[in-house]
C-alpha cells in the first residue's frame, strides 16, 4: 500500500523567511564561534570552506532544508507530492494534462498514474500478483512512459520491448499487451523513448541496446522499418517529417579510434579515462525512409530532447550544457552552459528541458537539485541566465501544463519510505513530483542563493597553492598543493554494512544495539580501531547499491547514466567496463597521477578476473596460511584486469576483485608480499569485499574474515617505517545490506593514522564525498566535479600532533571456516584463546525445527551468483539477501526487525523487487 505525503512551500512567506533567516544567522554565528575555538586548538589545520552541516543528521529538518545523504539540503520550491513506491526513472503528462504517468523502480511498482487535480497517486502497476492490471516484469527503461496523441494508449519501455496499456476515461490503465522486440544476438532491445506518428498508427522506438530506431505498427507491434543510428539511442523528438534521436554514446566508432566497450559495442572513448568522447543527434527523414540517416555533433552524453518554435534543445549531461539546434538547418546554432558555480565546470548533469510559452527555458540540473531558468527568444539569439529554483533530490523530468511547471524528482526526499521496523535501509527509496507556477525573475534570483547554499557552493572552495608557498606541512592542507604530513594514503573499500549493524553495540556512539549483527565478537578489530583512532557515528554512504557506491568513491559522483539506468541494469550494472558510466573529468587515480602522485590499485574498480583450476575458497584459505608461514608466492595466481587503460597501468597483478570464493585473508597475504618488497604508492586503493556475505562460510565468518584481514593490514602498516606519514581510510562502498535507526545510508568509516584524532566520538556530518575530498586535499588532487569541489575536507578528524602508537591486530573470535559444508584440507579454523571475557563465538547451528526452512534458503542462495567465475555484486534480491543474513546471524530464532515470523524466500516482504542486476 502506497503512502502519499504532501508538503507546501510558500515562496512568498516573508515572515517565515525572516524567521528562518534569523535562525540561520544565529546557528551559523554559533558554528563560527565553535569553529574559531577548534581552529585555536588546532593551529595549522585549515578549512577549505565552511562546514555548514555541523552535527545535522540525514532526514533532519533544518532552517536550511532537509538533510540528505549527498552533502545537500533539499527544500523544493512550490508544492511537493512524495511517492513512497521507489524512484521515478521518467515521466510524461497525458495530452489532456489531467494525469502524470511515471515509471518507477526499487519500490515494488513499475508504473504510477498520478491524478494532477487531486494531487495523489491514482494507480500503481507492477508484476506483483496483487497488481490490477498485472504486468510480466518490473523493469523500466531510461525514458517514457509515453502517451499516444489521443491519450488512449500508454507505452512503457522495458527490457525486451514495450508494455502497451489502454487508458480509461478516468486516467487509469488497463489491458496490458507486451510488444516484443527480438534480441540481436546478445543485444537485447533495452528500449528508449517511443514517439508516435501524428495519426497514432506508428510508434517510432529507440532501441537503445541495438543502436537503432524501428517503426512499429501501433496495433500489432510489427516492425515496419529500421534505421541504424548512433550508440545508445535514448530520447527522440518528431518535428514535421524529421525524427531526431539523442545518441548517448555518440557516433559509431571509426578505424583508428580508441574505443571502450558498452553493451557489446565499441564506443569512441578517451584512452586514459575510458569516458566517451563524442555525442550526436541522428536525423531520420520519415518522408524518405530509405535515405541516409543524418548526424549532428553535440556535447557529451546527449540525453533529453525538446522541440519547439524551430529549435531542438539537447541536454548534454556529461559536458554540462544544452545544444540548440535549428531544425530548419539541422545545425547547432548556440550552446548554453549549465554550470552555475564558477568553482567547477562539471557535475551538474542537465537531464531534462522545456520551454514555456512566455519564453523561459527551463533545464533540470540533476546533481544540483535545481531547475536552471533562462530567457529565450530564438534559436540564434543568445539566452540570458535568470537563476535557479530548488527541487527535491535529483530532478529528472520537467514539463509544463498551462502556466504550471511539473518536475519529477528521482529520489524525492532520499530513502525515507516508512518501514515497519522504524529503521531505514537504502532501498527505502522515495521519489516526488513538484509543481509550481513559474515566479517572476526577481523571485528566481532570490532562490538562486538558496540553491547555492543547499549545495555548499561557496567562493574559494578549491584553493590552490601559488607555487611559492612556505606553508608548514599539516595533515590536511588548506590549499591544494601545499605540503601534507601524510605521504601515503590507503583507501580500503568494503561492502554493504550499516553503522548499526557493526557499531550499534558501542555505547559511546549513537547506536541501536537491537539492529547490531556484527558487533565486537564478530569485528574485534573494527571495534579496537574505533576505540584507538576514533568513532564516527554520523557518516553516510550515498549510493543505494554497489553500482552507485563504487562510482561515488572513484568519481565522487554517480553519473547520470548509472542513475537513470537503475530501473533496468541489463545494459550494465557495475560500470567499470562501460564507457557510458565514466565522467569526462576522470577518476580519483587519474587525478592523483595528474598531481604527480604514484598510485597502486588492489582490486578496486576491477571488472575482469580469471582463476586457475582448484582455486576454491578452501584451497585459497590454506594457501594464505602457507604464504604467511613461508613467504612463498601463492600457488593459485589469479589474473585480474580493467577495461580502463589508466587503471590497468597501476593495478597490482594477482589481487582479486569482488569474489566471495576468495577469503579476504588471502587478499591480505597478496598485498603483504607486495608491501614487503615494494614501497607503497601515494594513493593505494583496495577492495576487501567479504563483509558483503553470501559466500561459502557463514555471514559472521565472512565478516570476521574481512575484519581480520583489515586488522592485520593496519597492524602491518603501523609497525612499518611508513606509518609516520600514512593515513588509512576504511569505508563501505554502500550500506544497502541492513537497517539503521538513523538512516540506511549511515555507515561505518574509520580514519587510521598517527595524524588522526584518537579516542573520541566524532558526530559531525560526513559523507563519502567529504572523505574523498579529504584524500584529494592531502595529496593535492584537484576535485573531480562540483560535488567534491563543494565538499569540506574532514579537517576536524586530524591533529597537528601525531600519536605514532601502532595498532596490534586482534585475533578473530568467530571461526573463519564456520558454516562451510566442506572443511579446508588444512583443517578448520580454531580461534586462538581470547582475552578474559571475550570468549570465542560458538559455531552457527540451525535449530531442528528450522532445518527445512534453512535448506529452502540454501537452494535460493545457490542461484544468486554470489560465488564462482561469474560472481556479481548485488545480484540477489536485496530484501531476500538481508533477511537471510539476519536469520543466519541470529541462528534462525529471531524474525527480521518489524516482522513477527521467519519467512521462506518467496514470502519475504519485498521479494518481488528486482535485484540490482538480473538475467531478466
Amino acid at each position: 500500500m502506497q503512502v502519499i505525503r504532501r508538503l507546501r512551500h510558500d515562496g512568498n512567506d516573508r515572515a517565515g523567511f525572516l524567521d528562518r533567516r534569523f535562525s540561520r544567522f544565529s546557528r551559523r554565528s554559533a558554528l563560527a564561534t565553535a569553529t574559531a575555538v577548534v581552529l585555536a586548538a588546532t593551529a595549522g589545520i585549515g578549512y577549505a570552506q565552511t562546514h555548514q552541516f555541523g552535527t545535522d543528521q540525514v532526514g533532519q529538518q533544518t532552517a536550511d532544508g532537509q538533510v540528505v545523504s549527498s552533502d545537500q539540503y533539499i527544500a523544493p520550491y512550490g508544492e511537493r507530492l512524495v511517492i513512497d513506491n521507489g524512484k521515478i526513472m521518467s515521466s510524461s503528462v497525458s495530452p489532456d494534462g489531467t494525469h502524470v504517468a511515471a515509471s518507477l523502480t526499487d519500490g515494488g511498482a513499475a508504473l504510477a498514474i498520478v491524478d494532477r487535480k487531486n494531487w495523489k497517486v491514482q494507480q500503481l502497476v507492477s508484476a506483483s500478483a496483487s497488481s490490477i492490471p498485472r504486468i510480466s516484469s518490473n523493469s523500466v527503461g531510461q525514458e517514457g512512459p509515453t502517451y499516444s496523441p489521443d491519450g488512449k494508449q500508454l507505452w512503457l519501455g522495458q527490457t525486451d520491448g514495450y508494455t502497451k496499456f489502454t487508458v480509461s476515461p478516468d486516467g487509469s490503465v488497463t489491458d496490458p499487451t507486451f510488444i516484443k522486440i527480438p534480441a540481436d544476438g546478445a543485444k537485447r532491445a533495452l528500449v528508449g523513448e517511443p514517439v508516435f506518428s501524428s495519426d497514432g498508427s506508428t510508434v517510432y522506438a529507440a532501441v537503445n541496446g541495438q543502436n537503432k530506431v524501428v517503426a512499429l505498427d501501433a496495433t500489432t507491434g510489427a516492425v515496419k522499418h529500421s534505421w541504424d543510428v548512433g550508440n545508445a539511442p535514448r530520447d527522440m523528438a518528431k518535428v514535421g517529417d524529421k525524427l531526431y534521436v539523442s545518441n548517448e554514446g555518440g557516433r559509431p566508432a571509426r578505424p583508428g579510434d580508441t574505443t571502450i566497450n558498452s553493451y557489446n559495442t565499441q564506443v569512441p572513448a578517451d584512452p586514459k579515462t575510458g569516458a566517451t568522447t563524442t555525442g550526436t543527434v541522428s536525423v531520420i527523414d520519415l518522408a524518405k525512409p530509405d535515405a541516409a540517416v543524418g548526424s549532428i555533433d553535440v556535447g557529451l552524453h546527449p540525453t533529453a530532447l525538446y522541440a519547439k518554435g524551430g529549435a531542438l534543445f539537447v541536454t548534454n549531461t556529461a559536458s554540462n550544457d544544452v545544444s540548440v539546434i535549428s531544425t530548419a538547418r539541422d545545425k547547432v546554432v548556440q550552446t548554453i552552459a549549465t554550470r552555475p558555480w564558477p568553482e567547477a565546470s562539471v557535475g551538474y548533469e542537465p537531464n531534462a528541458v522545456t520551454l514555456t510559452d512566455d519564453g523561459h527555458l527551463l533545464v533540470t540540473l540533476g546533481r544540483a537539485n535545481a531547475v536552471a531558468v533562462y530567457k529565450y527568444k530564438s534559436p540564434q539569439e543568445p539566452v540570458s541566465y535568470v537563476g535557479l529554483l530548488p527541487t527535491d533530490y535529483f530532478p529528472s523530468e520537467i514539463a509544463t501544463v498551462g502556466n504550471q511547471v511539473l518536475v519529477s524528482n528521482t529520489r524525492g526526499i532520499d530513502a525515507r519510505r516508512p518501514n515497519p521496523s522504524g529503521a531505514h535501509g537504502t532501498h527505502d527509496t522515495t521519489s516526488s513530483l513538484q509543481r509550481f507556477t513559474l515566479p517572476d525573475d526577481s523571485v528566481i534570483r532570490s532562490k538562486t542563493a538558496k540553491v547555492f547554499q543547499q549545495n555548499g557552493w561557496m567562493g574559494g572552495s578549491v584553493k590552490k597553492t601559488d607555487g611559492n608557498s612556505d606553508a608548514k606541512p599539516t595533515a590536511v592542507p588548506q590549499r591544494l598543493g601545499d605540503p601534507s604530513t601524510i605521504k601515503h594514503v590507503f583507501l580500503i573499500v568494503k561492502e554493504n554494512r550499516t553503522y548499526d549493524q557493526v557499531f550499534g553495540d558501542l555505547p559511546q556512539g549513537n547506536g541501536d544495539a537491537t539492529l547490531t549483527q556484527f558487533g565486537e565478537n564478530v569485528t574485534p578489530n573494527q571495534h579496537a580501531l574505533a576505540k584507538q583512532f576514533g568513532l564516527y557515528d554520523n557518516t553516510y554512504d550515498i549510493g543505494t547499491n554497489s553500482a552507485e557506491g563504487h562510482n561515488w568513491l572513484m568519481q565522487s559522483d554517480n553519473p547520470e547514466y548509472t542513475e537513470s539506468s537503475a530501473g533496468e541494469y541489463q545494459r550494465s550494472y557495475d560500470t567499470e567496463n562501460d564507457a557510458l558510466g565514466h565522467q569526462k573529468s576522470g577518476f580519483l587515480w587519474t587525478g592523483a597521477q595528474a598531481a604527480g602522485k604514484s598510485v597502486k590499485d588492489f582490486g578496486e574498480f576491477q571488472s575482469l578476473e580469471s582463476k586457475p583450476s582448484g582455486a576454491s575458497w578452501q584451497n585459497l584459505y590454506c594457501d594464505a596460511k602457507t604464504m604467511d608461514a613461508t613467504g612463498q608466492p601463492t600457488a593459485y595466481p589469479i589474473k585480474t584486469g580493467s577495461a580502463i587503460p589508466s587503471l590497468n597501468d597501476v593495478s597490482v597483478p594477482g589481487f582479486p576483485m569482488f569474489d566471495l570464493d576468495v577469503p579476504d585473508v588471502y587478499k591480505y597475504q597478496v598485498w603483504k608480499q607486495d608491501f614487503e618488497k615494494n614501497p607503497p604508492a601515494n594513493l593505494n586503493m583496495f577492495w576487501f569485499s567479504n563483509d558483503h556475505t553470501g559466500g561459502p562460510a557463514s555471514p559472521s565468518a565472512q565478516v570476521a574474515d574481512n575484519d581480520l584481514a583489515v586488522g592485520k593490514m593496519v597492524d602491518k602498516i603501523s609497525h612499518s617505517k611508513y606509518w609516520k606519514d600514512s593515513a588509512i581510510f576504511v569505508v563501505e562502498d554502500d550500506s544497502q545490506a541492513g537497517l539503521d535507526h538513523v538512516d540506511g545510508h549511515r555507515a561505518p568509516i574509520q580514519i587510521i593514522s598517527p595524524w588522526a584524532r584518537h579516542g573520541r566520538t566524532d558526530s559531525h556530518y560526513y559523507t563519502q564525498i567529504t572523505m574523498i575530498r579529504t584524500i584529494e586535499q592531502i595529496l593535492g588532487i584537484h576535485p573531480m566535479n562540483q560535488k567534491d569541489s563543494a565538499a569540506s575536507p574532514m579537517s576536524r578528524a586530524f591533529t597537528r600532533y601525531p600519536d605514532t602508537t601502532p595498532f596490534t591486530a586482534q585475533p578473530n573470535r568467530v571461526p573463519l571456516t564456520d558454516g562451510l559444508k566442506t572443511q579446508p584440507p588444512c583443517g578448520p579454523d580454531i580461534p586462538a584463546p581470547q582475552n578474559p571475557g571475550a570468549a570465542a563465538v560458538a559455531p552457527a547451528k540451525v535449530p531442528a525445527d528450522k532445518q527445512d526452512l534453512a535448506a529452502t534458503w540454501d537452494r535460493w542462495k545457490s542461484k544468486q551468483r554470489l560465488t564462482g567465475p561469474h560472481a556479481v555484486p548485488d545480484y540477489a534480491n536485496p530484501a531476500q539477501m538481508n533477511h537471510l543474513t539476519w536469520y543466519e546471524t541470529h541462528n534462525w530464532n529471531k524474525p527480521y526487525p518489524g516482522e513477527n515470523k521467519i519467512f521462506a524466500p518467496q514470502d519475504v516482504p519485498g521479494a518481488y523487487l528486482p535485484s540490482s542486476e538480473t538475467d531478466g
